[in-house]
């Protein structure tokens, strides 16, 4: 099964020169939360962002550069979304973490999306696809905590496929 997990704008931006605009401590911990045990599945830029493989947490790789080696266990490199067949049909929840072109190819192989809703505009170079209504429900809705480490007002939302 594959959940999708974003942070975005209310414009839909996502990043900038391949790398978070924002700094909300509290969405880094859920995403931590959710994730931790899980496969994540990202496109080559959003591995690059990382700056290291995520503890406890298989990371797989859809990138189409014959070239692209890492030396890891926990690290899967496939060549075509084809090849995402076991992750898509199993039982287990994958992640899908980005980028903007990862999210618009498998979104619709995605059962659930998580998606901190940031009250704000952003400048930004990537952006999320536009949520279909007519294909995904809102089911849950908590307003991230406001304290001095979170800059901005956000949601926690979870759109499930209708």
């Amino acid at each position: 099964m594959l959940s999708l997990i974003v942070a975005k704008a209310k414009n839909n931006i996502i990043g900038r020169n391949n790398s978070l605009i924002w700094h909300l401590p509290d969405d880094l911990k859920r995403f931590k939360a959710l994730t931790t045990g899980h496969t994540i599945i990202m496109g080559r830029r959003t591995f690059e962002s990382l700056g290291r493989v995520l503890p406890n947490r298989h990371h797989v790789i859809l990138c189409n550069d014959m070239e692209m080696n890492v030396d890891n266990e926990n690290v899967e490199i496939l060549k075509d979304i084809s090849e995402l067949k076991d992750y898509i049909e199993n039982n287990e929840e994958n992640f899908i973490i980005g980028g903007a072109t990862i999210y618009k190819l498998l979104m619709p192989y995605c059962s659930k999306m998580y998606i901190t809703e940031i009250d704000k505009e952003f400048e930004g170079d990537v952006s999320f696809p536009k949520i279909d209504k007519s294909i995904w429900k809102e089911t849950s809705r908590e307003q991230g905590p406001a304290d001095g480490e979170n800059d901005f007002k956000y949601d926690y939302v979870i759109y499930e496929k209708i």
